[in-house]
Parts: C-alpha cells; structure tokens; sequence
C-alpha cells in the first residue's frame, strides 16, 4: 500500500493530542495500529493495553501521545473531516453550478473510499468504517463539551461551514442550512450502518448510490420548498 499525497499535512486541534502522533516513528505507529484495532474490534473492545501489545511498546508511552482512548477517538474524527475538507476543495473547486456542488459534497460524505488509500499513514477506508459505526460516540458522552473545547469538532463544523455557503448561494433565504447538513451527515452515515446491521430500520435498495440518491432529493425539496 503507497502512502499517498505525503506532503499533505491535515491540521488538527493540539487540544487532541499531548504530542503530535505524525512527529514521531511512534506517533505515526499508534495512529496506525488504532484505526487497525478499532475496526477490527470496536471502540468498546479497544484499548490502549491491547494497542501496547500489538505494537511491541508500553501502555504508558501511548498515554504520552494521548491522555485518553476517547482522545484518540476524537482526533481520528477530527483528521478524518480535515482529510474530507481537503478532498472537498479538490472535487468541486472547478465547479461553477452551486447545485452539483452541494450534490458533489454529499456524494462526497458517503463515497467509499478506495482500501489502497493512505494518507499520511491512515488507511481512509477503514477510518471511513469507523466514522459510520464509532463517531456519534465523540458526541454522546458526559465529556462532549470538554472535548469541543479541545477542538475535538473544529473540522467538522469547518466542512460543514463550507457546505453551507453552497446553500446559501442556491437560495439565501434558506434559514437552516447547517441543521439540514448535519441531518443529512450523520443520518447518511446511521443508514449505511442501518443497512449492514438493521436493515428493517431502512430501505435497502440493490443500487449501491440509494442513500446518496435520498439525502440528495432531501436537499433539493428542503432548500427549494
């Protein structure tokens, strides 16, 4: 696997880390193996003893880099929107109709990634597992807003800050563009989840685009009325 793109520096908020991960053999080395671990296992199963094993260094020189697997949990989150803001700039920057822009950033937050992917030693497509079935878990505990001091959030609300002055140009009376997004992300995310494990939860078609092809529509009837 080829390590795309390796000048490509995706900021994050230092609030995220204790010492930078991608500053060091080691850092890049936890980073790895996490995104490994948690899609294997599952956030719940994961941690920082059995990151430790499976890398061959002690449990304490991972708290070094991180105080907390909740930590690293929100600093993959947050890499990850920073790595889907970078690939939104690329998709549309030549793009002049605002419509096929906010279709293209939606498609954009439900593309699979292709597995051979790696960016500055994260594999995106199975970061992109982890978005679908772990994210919402940054934002459902008793330390969320502690973590949105830290800047756990900051590139997502940059992404979809972004997104919204997309609506904003297709109709600049639409008064809820950034309650729209975040329907349309996390719940474009909860539906794939809903069709690989509770397919009565939702409408799974044959056609791989059926979720994009929804929120899509969703989009077009809610900011054009």
């Amino acid at each position: 696997m080829d390590n795309l793109l390796p000048n490509l520096k995706i900021k994050v908020s230092d609030g995220l880390y204790q010492i930078d991960p991608f500053s060091s053999k080691l850092g890049k080395t936890i980073i790895f193996h996490s995104v490994e671990m948690i899609t294997e296992l599952g956030f719940e199963k994961f941690t920082f003893k059995k990151l430790g094993d499976a890398i061959g260094s002690p449990e304490a020189s991972i708290y070094r880099y991180f105080k907390s697997k909740n930590q690293l949990l929100c600093y993959l989150i947050s890499w990850y929107w920073g790595w889907m803001e970078c690939r939104l700039i690329l998709e549309i920057a030549n793009i002049s109709s605002p419509i096929v822009r906010l279709e293209k950033s939606i498609a954009l937050v439900l593309s699979n990634a292709n597995e051979n992917l790696l960016i500055e030693d994260v594999e995106i497509y199975k970061l992109h597992q982890i978005i679908i079935s772990e994210s919402i878990k940054t934002y459902l505990n008793k330390d969320v807003d502690l973590s949105n001091k830290e800047g756990a959030f900051l590139n997502y609300k940059q992404f979809v800050e972004r997104v919204s002055k997309i609506i904003n140009e297709i109709n600049p009376k639409y008064k809820y563009p950034q309650m729209l997004l975040t329907t349309i992300f996390e719940g474009a995310h909860l539906q794939v989840f809903f069709g690989e494990h509770l397919p009565r939860l939702t409408n799974k078609q044959n056609s791989p685009d059926y979720i994009t092809n929804f929120y899509i529509n969703l989009a077009h009837q809610s900011i054009n009325g």
